[in-house]
């Protein structure tokens, strides 16, 4: 694949763009979800074992990764639907309606 084809957007997924076939969601790109969520994602980082499936799992991108493994949710993007919270292994995700 020439670079000039490849679509993925510029972030840190760049050297593996071209060696795998992987999508990566750009965040917003759905709009703003803040506005409309019925439940947001709440993580206990002392139930968290740091296996990054929730960053893994996310279909719009919005766990970021931290340097230590830790993850953190953009709740701009985050649109609820609780994949994140199904998939963690040790339950320290839990879904939270909003006020």
């Amino acid at each position: 694949m020439d670079e000039k084809e490849c679509i993925i957007p510029e972030n840190k997924f760049d050297a593996l763009k071209y060696d795998y076939p992987i999508s990566v969601p750009d965040l917003g790109s759905g709009g703003k979800t803040n506005e409309w969520r019925l439940e947001r994602p709440i993580i206990d980082n002392e139930k968290c074992i740091k296996c990054l499936i929730c960053w893994i799992d996310c279909p719009e991108g919005t766990i970021t990764r931290k340097d230590d493994d830790t993850v953190e949710v953009n709740y701009e993007y985050c649109k609820g639907c609780g994949i994140c919270a199904n998939e963690c292994p040790t339950k320290a995700i839990k879904m939270q309606k909003e006020e």
